[in-house]
């Protein structure tokens, strides 16, 4: 064999070398410190003073101990305003018994049953995915089958058929309370989208832990930005249900929700200000958010309810009768509400655990870092939401009950109602909180936390079933 020319040789690792760079994720590249370069010693900043027996963080310096008289402190981004914390310096000694490398294994070291919880998380979704497998596959079968022998029906024999197919003129028929339900659909779209590229941004690193705050930020631009698409649903929605008053439309679109969730959020800092808390939003960053709400939020959805109304209400596939059909007598599982509180649990099956890290890392001031499993869990729910609403949906109009479209958006968003009242059970097994204040900020958040919650599993299970009612009866034969 010839060998290779010395100069063909140095060319390759020349073009090698040229053509490799590398690069480090916005705000995560690391700090050079040297004895050279650096003006003073090397600064330690400290957040906040929490206690295992109260909600309420004070600031680090609030007691009589850890005194530092420097008074310049580094500016706070949104999110770690929010979540209560003050940056400033303090005085430390340094331990050179730990290395570099192993800095954080104390920390990691502290969550007890770790692996043991990624073991059950693997084996949920495991489950839940066998589990959706199968739902699709008997639905697709069973829906199959039915269309193909009505179809082949002639008239007289289709008119003594039961089931689905026999409320085809009422299926879609508009919902009582239309308004309400696309308000609550536009800010569930919303959420999701922002939900999604919060999630997908922090499973990438770009918001990584060691970036404080970045988190919150996102999601809270995200929302700021995104009112465009909740107003274009909603109207689009809410001109599809026969609706005529756009303005309120538009008007319950930007301040329903939002504004219960503000108004709770106030009543959550007064007492915050009241106890002395350093987690108490300051006045002039609740003037911000009500700026980023009304000057850019707020016209946002009005530009989108704009499009949404200029275009033209989705047809249904089929015709919808004058007459309300009569609904027969319904067993007990085909009732509304032990459909409602079944569809929930599956949903709720597959995050229950994440859910015990996630609220760890609010109320126990543990680490949260796995994002990207979180993102995973999310599909999953998402996925889970929507088929387990499909097929109580589909078991329903073989019931012959065509009233479908809250009872699709109220048996997925039912999960909200297990994670409230996961939320409590964790208050009281897990956590040692003492005190009226404490008690009342807990639930006060997690009523927050339950109603995006609610709004976003609810908007799932909707759009699931849309779709699915859309499509098998715009396959059916219907003279």
């Amino acid at each position: 064999m010839k060998p290779l020319n010395p100069r063909f040789i140095f060319l390759l690792s020349l073009t090698v070398v040229s053509s490799s760079f590398g690069f480090y994720l916005p705000g995560l590249a690391p700090v050079s410190f040297c004895e050279q370069n650096s003006k003073g010693d090397i600064q330690l900043f400290v957040n906040r003073l929490d206690s295992v027996e109260s909600v309420l963080p004070y600031e680090y310096d609030a007691f009589d101990f850890c005194k530092d008289t420097d008074e310049n402190r580094p500016s706070e981004n949104l999110g770690q305003v929010l979540f209560g914390e003050r940056i400033e310096t303090s005085p430390y000694k340094q331990n050179d018994d730990i290395r570099w490398a192993s800095r954080w294994d104390y920390i990691l070291v502290s969550m007890p049953h770790t692996n043991i919880q990624w073991f059950s998380i693997m084996n949920s979704l495991v489950i839940v995915l066998f589990l959706s497998g199968m739902v699709a596959m008997i639905m697709l079968r069973t829906l199959h089958k039915d269309i193909a022998r009505y179809n082949q029906m002639d008239q007289e024999e289709a008119q003594e058929e039961s089931g689905w197919k026999q409320v085809h003129g009422d299926v879609f028929r508009p919902p009582r309370m239309g308004m309400l339900l696309s308000v609550f659909l536009g800010q569930g779209t919303q959420v999701f989208i922002m939900t999604f590229i919060t999630l997908f941004l922090a499973c990438l690193g770009f918001l990584s832990p060691a970036n404080r705050g970045a988190l919150m930020t996102c999601a809270v631009v995200l929302w700021v930005l995104l009112g465009t698409s909740a107003g274009y649903v909603s109207a689009r929605l809410y001109k599809t249900f026969g609706g005529e008053n756009w303005k309120t439309n538009v008007l319950l679109t930007a301040f329903l929700c939002p504004g219960i969730v503000f108004v709770d959020f106030f009543l959550m800092n007064l007492i915050l200000w009241v106890e002395g808390s350093s987690a108490a939003v300051p006045f002039g960053t609740l003037v911000a958010i009500l700026a980023l709400w009304f000057g850019i939020s707020v016209p946002l959805t009005f530009v989108g309810a704009y499009f949404g109304f200029k275009k033209p209400g989705i047809e249904p596939p089929v015709q919808t009768n004058q007459i309300p059909r009569q609904i027969p007598q319904q067993s007990f599982f085909t009732k509304p509400v032990p459909g409602i509180i079944m569809g929930g649990i599956l949903p709720f099956g597959c995050i229950f655990i994440q859910l015990f890290f996630i609220l760890n890392s609010i109320w126990s001031h543990q680490m949260y870092y796995m994002f990207g499993f979180l993102f995973l869990v999310f599909i999953i729910l998402v996925i889970t939401c929507s088929e387990a609403t499909v097929l109580l949906c589909y078991f329903h109009l073989c019931a012959e009950d065509y009233h479908w479209w809250w009872r699709s958006f109220l048996t997925s968003g039912f999960t909200a109602v297990y994670l409230f009242v996961y939320a409590v059970h964790y208050f009281f097994s897990k956590l040692q909180i003492i005190g009226a204040a404490s008690t009342i900020l807990y639930f006060g958040y997690t009523l927050i936390m339950v109603l995006i919650f609610f709004i976003f599993t609810g908007t799932m299970g909707f759009f699931s079933c849309f779709w699915f009612v859309n499509k098998i009866y715009s396959v059916l034969k219907v003279d």
